[in-house]
């Protein structure tokens, strides 16, 4: 699966997602995705867990119209300029032209900000925050299911807040909770950074974001945090009287992940057997698989198969998992045995027991690892709490080997020679001071196809001292440490 990833086997890909693992399946409209129930399944997951870390930090959740009129888009310049050519637009509805033209949720800041603006009186009002899990539109000429889509789900939180300060720190917060999500769930390690002036949201002060790296050394941006400042408010009239009695506009944040994520998360682990679920992801966390070619020994096999089923989902009830993995087992007594472990291997599941007349007469059972494909004998009266043990730390060693892919392809360069050299091979991230002139960041792009990801917001990383320069440029001046990197 790291080499179905790569944009030379599209085929490949194809009947991996389509056929095998049975994630998602083309749309008869271009460039949508029919997600299947395996793949939204992992969506399910992704929404429980998140929705959780949303709601603590205190947002609740609501739901806002798809259809927007056009006359809202316009009333943000930089927003209108940069969403245009995305926007898929109704003119025709109810047997006659529209009056106004509608345009379909490419994102959700404009007629949010209509009701906010109706909404919003006082202080006392603030800080309103809110998050809707819906479906957006934007006209890509160029689709990759999970990875970008005509059509595509996400979640989008939208806060208002009294003073610059609090804005700031809602749209920090939110970026570590996607970080956290990531790498707790996914098992997706990730850069938290700020983006460039010309990579930010269309109308923001400023924009975070999650930078993953897939196993082809690419980068996926995997979320994004806004700090909007009162760029909307103004445009919406979203005021409040604040404590002194003074009309004063609300400043804002705006933050989202969508099922990029399932994309992020499959070319992270998967290899060339299928797909490889983090625990904490799966619908179904073990299978066991009775070997019944002994016709005399069936029942007892399938009994002895029950019996563990059982024991195993009452251990993970009282065990120290994580929050979200309850430990969820099938039984699958159809097929033979070869054709069961080679499914069970294309659908990610992340263990897989065996037992049969042997293993009875053993009292052991065989236990396999789908990520290391690891087996083990383990005794009857062990195997429980032998998999409420090896999920947990599944889920930790997906998370350090991606974490070791990532660091081992992570180059502090010091000169464009070099950050050429090594961006073509090994490829990967490259760490490179930069003076914070848009001339030498489109330099770069034209020249490599490398974008910059992001700013790195660890203190260690934000500043060079002042004899380093930007590699890019002759100016001698101090320059910030950007990564950059090829990216999908």
């Amino acid at each position: 699966m790291g080499r179905l990833w790569q944009t030379k086997l599209p085929q490949e890909v194809k009947t991996f997602l389509f056929g095998t693992a049975r994630l998602a399946d083309y749309s008869p409209v271009k460039g949508c995705m029919v997600i299947r129930p395996n793949g939204y399944s992992i969506w399910e997951a992704i929404q429980r867990d998140l929705d959780r870390r949303i709601k603590e930090t205190g947002a609740r959740n609501a739901y806002f119209p798809l259809f927007i009129p056009e006359s809202f888009l316009k009333k943000e310049a930089e927003h209108v300029e940069g969403f245009a050519p995305q926007c898929a637009v109704v003119t025709y509805a109810g047997a006659k032209d529209l009056e106004e033209k509608l345009i379909v949720r490419p994102t959700s800041e404009t007629i949010i900000n209509s009701m906010f603006a109706k909404w919003i009186q006082s202080y006392r009002d603030l800080p309103l925050m809110i998050n809707q899990w819906a479906n957006v539109v934007r006209w890509e000429m160029r689709t990759r299911l999970f990875l970008r889509t005509t059509e595509f789900l996400w979640q989008e939180g939208h806060t208002c807040h009294a003073l610059p300060e609090e804005a700031e720190a809602e749209a920090r917060t939110m970026l570590l909770v996607y970080q956290s999500f990531a790498e707790e769930v996914l098992a997706m390690p990730v850069l938290a950074g700020l983006k460039s002036e010309s990579e930010k949201f269309a109308g923001a002060l400023r924009t975070y974001c999650i930078e993953a790296m897939m196993q082809d050394k690419k980068a996926l941006q995997a979320g994004t945090s806004h700090n909007l400042s009162t760029n909307f408010a103004k445009a919406f009239d979203t005021l409040f009287l604040d404590k002194d009695g003074k009309q004063k506009v609300v400043h804002q944040t705006s933050w989202g992940v969508s099922t990029r994520l399932i994309g992020g998360m499959i070319m992270t682990h998967s290899d060339d057997k299928g797909l490889v679920l983090p625990p904490r992801l799966a619908s179904t966390h073990v299978v066991i698989v009775p070997i019944l070619a002994n016709a005399s020994m069936k029942a007892s096999v399938i009994e002895a198969s029950e019996k563990l089923r059982k024991e195993i989902a009452g251990a993970a009830q009282v065990s120290d998992l994580p929050y979200s993995v309850g430990v969820s087992v099938d039984t699958d007594e159809t097929k033979q045995a070869g054709w069961k472990f080679h499914e069970y291997e294309l659908l990610g599941i992340p263990l897989r027991i065996e037992i049969g007349p042997r293993d009875l007469e053993k009292q052991q059972v065989v236990l396999t690892r789908r990520d290391t494909g690891k087996k083990e004998f383990i005794p009857l009266s062990e195997v429980p709490q032998k998999v409420v043990h090896t999920l947990a730390q599944m889920q930790k060693d997906l998370l350090e080997r991606a974490k070791s892919l990532r660091d081992q392809n992570t180059f502090t360069v010091e000169s464009y020679q070099e950050f050429k050299e090594k961006l073509e091979q090994p490829g990967g991230f490259m760490v490179a001071p930069w003076c914070e002139d848009a001339k030498c960041e489109a330099k770069v792009k034209e020249e490599t196809k490398a974008t910059i990801r992001c700013l790195l917001l660890d203190e260690k990383f934000q500043k060079i001292p002042e004899q380093k320069h930007c590699i890019f440029c002759d100016n001698k001046g101090p320059a910030v440490r950007a990564v950059f990197a090829r990216s999908y």
